[in-house]
């Protein structure tokens, strides 16, 4: 019955995808890389929270939370004050420049030596951290879901190479001959399973809790666990408060406002309207964020606090223990597609940025829009098989691999958002400054992170997060010293190229203020 339940919700959302997208044509470079500009507001809200959402923060969050309570949740609530600046701030401008990829406003805003630069270290970050580590994730939670070492009379090892393969195949899929709308329409479908789900996990655990009554359960699980309830995290906690105003802010900037596989989704809005409007309720659906990924871990360590040795098991183990045998199929499901939604997209995301900033500039110039799609769909199956034959081997790697790769992304993270943000704030600072910036970011956080922390132990060093915030203005001043001394001829002048309608939802301010306002409530009762 699990694997029927499985198998049916999974080809429910590829028959949806394929008759959604069947009249979209693909062989257009918008077509293919933003859904022919069509997204709509619920479509992009969809597309943007399963993207992110996969079985690495499902997972690692709650462990987190079973470790730590409820002050990792700032990695979910402070994700609707960045969604709010982005579509403040960010989309207008975005679409107004009638953009693919962030890089083509670099090449405009400053030199194609710029946007080569930007493109590669996207490039780079997906090939050699967000794929392989999702393929990974993944293919473990499946194969422990199922345990397909079992039902096939496998070893351990080729059970997660096998659920590694199904995954990295049927995303290929999606991503590569389904292009953007079909990435979006598949998460929009598992956004909503993922959706019931996930809240299914808390609601059952709190109604073990209780014994039968949730609001109860939450209670007593309140009373009983008063610290796991202080979102306000110590300066020993991963998250010290303190980094809530420093780092934290730039990296969820980054990620939800200029991060190409997050940010493709609202570049492919309608018009701005439809844009800010997906944006708002991704907000709004964020807050409610910890009570997939936070919550259960609380309720984990309540119940079975004896029976977990590793915090990354409380989820798993919940899972197991409280959820009826009847719905592990759709659960399991709704979690491939999870898995699946973070893999496609950032392959897709890839596809465009070789397609469109490399191929096309620096291979071949006289290239059609046909030719540029095709390419980088080659592009995106040799990247797809790569990842597939490394993922496994992350099973070989030192404990701690993936809070140490989250670490690393702060290499390209803050010296691509230092850039794109003196881009639309300034006029004059030029190509120059640009190249410098983003190269002293890389290469002071190397330093500080790789060389200095060890040097000075951990616990002398100070937090990472904090370290990407006093680079982020460093490298600021760097670009605007540097603009000062040595500016661009002329003003930058932003062109409206009228691909899409840019006026704005009228509340979109109002609505932003209330996410906002909501944010800073949870964190004074939780105080």
């Amino acid at each position: 019955m699990t694997i029927i339940t499985f198998i049916a919700f999974t080809l429910l959302v590829a028959v949806i995808s394929y008759i959604a997208t069947r009249k979209t044509d693909e062989t257009s470079a918008d077509g293919y890389f933003l859904g022919g500009r069509s997204l709509t507001a619920t479509v992009i809200a969809g597309s943007l929270l399963l993207t992110n959402l996969s079985t690495e923060q499902i997972v690692g969050l709650n462990g987190q939370s079973y470790s730590e309570g409820i002050l990792v949740m700032a990695w979910e609530t402070l994700a609707a004050i960045a969604m709010v600046v982005t579509a403040l701030f960010l989309l207008p401008r975005y679409l107004k420049g009638g953009l693919t990829t962030v890089p083509q406003f670099l090449e405009k805003r400053y030199d194609k030596g710029t946007k080569a630069i930007t493109s590669a270290l996207f490039l780079s970050g997906y090939m050699v951290v967000l794929l392989p580590i999702v393929l990974y994730s993944g293919g473990l939670a499946i194969s422990t879901m199922f345990n397909v070492s079992e039902a096939f009379g496998v070893s351990d090892t080729a059970a997660l190479w096998l659920c590694i393969w199904g995954i990295g195949i049927i995303g290929s899929i999606y991503a590569i001959f389904g292009g953007l709308k079909a990435v979006a329409v598949s998460d929009t479908v598992n956004a909503v399973g993922l959706l019931i789900g996930g809240l299914m996990i808390p609601i059952f655990g709190l109604w073990a809790v209780g014994d039968g009554d949730i609001f109860g359960g939450m209670t007593k699980l309140m009373d009983t666990l008063p610290e796991k309830f202080i979102a306000a995290g110590s300066s020993s906690s991963s998250i010290p408060f303190a980094t809530i105003f420093t780092g934290m802010m730039l990296v969820q900037v980054f990620y939800w406002g200029t991060n190409q596989a997050i940010i493709q989704r609202a570049l492919a809005a309608k018009n701005l309207k439809e844009g800010q409007k997906g944006l708002m309720l991704a907000a709004f659906i964020k807050i409610l964020g910890p009570l997939m990924v936070v919550l259960p871990g609380i309720i984990a360590f309540y119940l079975f606090q004896d029976q977990i040795t590793k915090p990354d098991e409380a989820y798993p183990t919940l899972v197991r223990e409280v959820l009826p045998a009847s719905l592990v199929g759709f659960f399991a499901a709704v979690l491939f597609g999870a898995i699946l939604s973070s893999f496609n997209s950032a392959l897709n995301s890839s596809v465009t940025l070789f397609g469109v900033d490399i191929y096309k500039e620096y291979i071949n110039k006289e290239a059609d829009e046909k030719t540029i799609v095709k390419k980088g769909k080659l592009f995106g199956i040799v990247l797809a098989l790569g990842s597939m034959f490394i993922a496994p081997f992350i099973a070989n790697a030192p404990a701690g691999l993936f809070g140490y790769l989250q670490e690393v992304n702060g290499c390209y993270s803050i010296p691509i958002l230092t850039i794109i943000v003196v881009g639309y704030l300034t006029k004059r600072v030029p190509a120059i400054a640009a190249k410098v910036g983003i190269l002293s970011g890389v290469i002071l956080y190397s330093i500080s992170q790789f060389i200095l922390k060890p040097y000075f132990g951990v616990e002398n060093y100070p937090h990472f997060l904090h370290v990407m915030a006093i680079l982020f203005v460093f490298n600021i001043l760097i670009m605007l010293l540097i603009g000062k001394i040595a500016p661009r001829e002329t003003d930058y002048v932003q062109e409206y190229t009228k691909q899409v309608d840019i006026t704005p939802w009228k509340y979109v301010k109002v609505v932003g203020l209330v996410v906002v306002a909501i944010v800073v409530y949870t964190y004074i009762y939780f105080q």
